[in-house]
């Protein structure tokens, strides 16, 4: 488990750290991250120059033995690469995991562009983006308010709700309406639409997002353009989302 934190201290806002840096951000004992840092540099998983450690690309084998695991994102990610092919917007996958949405399936148009550090492994605020507000409307009852009560929400632009009575009303909007509309309120200057994505049985699973900048289209065009897609691609899926 620490070598997994160890792991995920590193990212773009950290690409390098020393030892020192590591510990101070973990609030871990020098001598604990050192071993642990050690061991990864042993496995292949971390280079160390001079003092600073950073990962290596092998670090990718973790994430593929779970994608090449994973039936959503082996089905999902040929999807997305057509979605974005045929709308010219960036599409992606997402699953719930803690308070955050992370992408398992990502495309982007080519000459595209979207979020700032956006592909697969993208981790977003679950109730400030589109794909994180569809998953927790999913959740029951019971689990979306003790998700409510524990989860740590954070103002991330101007445009970011915070209110827990103005979030409720925006899951039960996404509840009854099947899809999430969000502007700007995970990253300045996008918007994202998010549908459902369901197994066979009906048990959602994840969410199929499509991101722009704001410079592209309206939040009407976005709907009126895209949101049918997405809901005819949700469908005719289904019964592939074991």
């Amino acid at each position: 488990m620490r070598g997994l934190a160890v792991i995920n201290a590193f990212g773009s806002v950290h690409p390098a750290m020393t030892l020192s840096e590591v510990a101070a951000k973990l609030a871990l004992p020098r001598a604990t991250v050192r071993r642990t840092l050690l061991t990864l540099v042993h496995l292949g998983y971390m280079r160390l120059e001079g003092r600073l450690f950073s990962l290596r690309p092998s670090i990718l084998r973790l994430a593929t033995a779970y994608l090449g695991a994973d039936p959503v994102s082996t089905v999902m990610q040929p999807v997305c690469e057509e979605l974005s092919m045929k709308l010219g917007v960036t599409c992606s996958v997402a699953v719930l995991d803690g308070q955050e949405a992370v992408m398992i399936a990502y495309a982007c148009p080519r000459g595209g562009y979207g979020m700032a550090s956006e592909g697969i492994g993208l981790r977003l605020p679950a109730l400030s983006s589109a794909v994180g507000r569809v998953l927790v409307s999913g959740l029951d009852d019971g689990h979306r308010e003790d998700f409510l009560d524990h989860v740590d929400i954070k103002t991330v632009t101007p445009y970011t709700v915070t209110e827990r009575a103005h979030l409720q009303k925006l899951l039960m909007d996404v509840m009854n309406e099947r899809y999430a509309l969000v502007d700007q309120e995970a990253e300045l200057g996008f918007r994202s639409l998010a549908v459902p994505l369901y197994r066979h049985n009906g048990q959602m699973v994840a969410a199929l997002n499509v991101g722009l900048r704001v410079e592209l289209a309206t939040l009407k065009e976005m709907k009126k353009k895209f949101l049918p897609r997405l809901k005819e691609v949700s469908a005719l899926i289904q019964e592939q989302l074991v």
